[in-house]
């Protein structure tokens, strides 16, 4: 799909992480929505590596094992929209670590950052980008 011909979104690690530790949750089923054409999802390497390092440091609290990481992985990179950073404008956030889901918002048009730390995005509206759990993204978008 080509960005900006639906809604685009940025999922952030922590929601990542309950979706694969949690499988009744908001965070599971929007996960479940990808790649259904409800909304895109947009990844960087960076968001991708960070997906993989942390899932791997909690694959115990998980019934999965490396290989169904791996698969996930690979899936949502077929499902994503795939977009390269350039890191001109760092630091915005008071968390440099969250700078780099920010700029892929901003480059990939998205007008959602799915995260639990929205306290972490303050500021963002004026990209025009907004910061929902996925509980309230799925609620606003008629899922729930």
């Amino acid at each position: 799909m080509i960005a900006g011909t639906s809604i685009q979104i940025v999922i952030d690690t922590n929601v990542f992480i309950s979706a694969i530790t949690n499988n009744t949750g908001a965070s599971f089923y929007l996960f479940s929505l990808v790649g259904k054409k409800h909304f895109e999802i947009n990844i960087s390497v960076p968001l991708i590596l960070e997906y993989e390092s942390v899932a791997t440091r909690r694959l115990s609290q998980t019934n999965l094992n490396e290989n169904d990481l791996s698969h996930i992985l690979d899936y949502l990179c077929l499902a994503a929209n795939k977009h390269d950073i350039d890191y001109l404008w760092r630091p915005f956030l008071n968390d440099p670590k969250d700078d780099f889901v920010l700029e892929l918002a901003v480059k990939s048009n998205s007008q959602f950052i799915i995260t639990f730390n929205k306290k972490d995005f303050i500021g963002i509206s004026r990209f025009g980008i907004q910061a929902l759990t996925p509980w309230e993204f799925l609620n606003i978008r008629g899922f729930i």
